[in-house]
């Protein structure tokens, strides 16, 4: 299993407050509204409370766009957004970390995104947010495991974006989460495919699969 990948450096910097000369971390939000990539999409959240799962899932899908999103890994390019593509995501209560499954316009898992964060929310429009502790773990079909963004953490710890609590409970995370996924632990594997199906059933798009 390999457990680093390449960094993407400039994806997501803490904003400075000029002003203090301080650091902040980003808050990022499900819906993705000032993604200016983006041209149409329908977006929507459910919130499960079952044994499998506590928390929301939201639903993004992809109608038209400027441009397709490419990522490289080790040489391999991926497509990771076009037209008809649905991206997922499980916000699960209580835990520190957010798990993005992407999919193709054929239903195929393109790739596992998870990002490491220090807390979850809602905004007033009950829109699910987090805000990101720089750690991620990316998992493909194939079985590659990467774990991206080591850099961007000690920057940012270096900088003051995080305290140096906050960048040991990033580690603490992607290490459970890097030792699930090594175990066969990690249920989203599972749990995407189950409600990508449920909320198709939900939205009238099961016709699609």
């Amino acid at each position: 299993m390999r457990t680093r990948g390449p960094s993407r450096s400039g994806r997501r910097t803490s904003f400075l407050n000029e002003r203090k000369g301080t650091f902040r971390m980003k808050r990022k939000f499900s819906d993705r509204a000032n993604w200016r990539r983006i041209l149409r999409r329908s977006y929507s959240c459910l919130a499960l409370d079952g044994d499998e799962f506590r928390g929301l899932v939201t639903f993004y899908r992809i109608h038209e766009l400027r441009e397709p999103l490419w990522k490289e890994y080790n040489g391999r390019r991926l497509c990771l957004a076009d037209r008809g593509y649905l991206w997922m995501q499980h916000f699960p209560k209580g835990e520190h970390f957010v798990v993005t499954t992407m999919f193709d316009d054929k239903g195929r898992v393109v790739q596992w995104y998870i990002d490491v964060c220090k807390t979850q929310g809602l905004t007033d429009q009950q829109v699910p947010w987090f805000d990101d502790l720089y750690l991620d773990v990316v998992v493909l079909p194939s079985g590659e495991v990467y774990l991206m963004d080591e850099d961007e953490l000690e920057d940012a710890l270096k900088q003051g974006a995080v305290s140096g609590k906050d960048a040991a409970l990033a580690r603490k995370t992607a290490g459970r989460l890097l030792s699930s996924i090594r175990n066969g632990r990690f249920r989203y594997f599972t749990l995407s495919l189950k409600h990508r199906k449920s909320l198709l059933e939900r939205t009238g798009e099961l016709s699609e699969s």
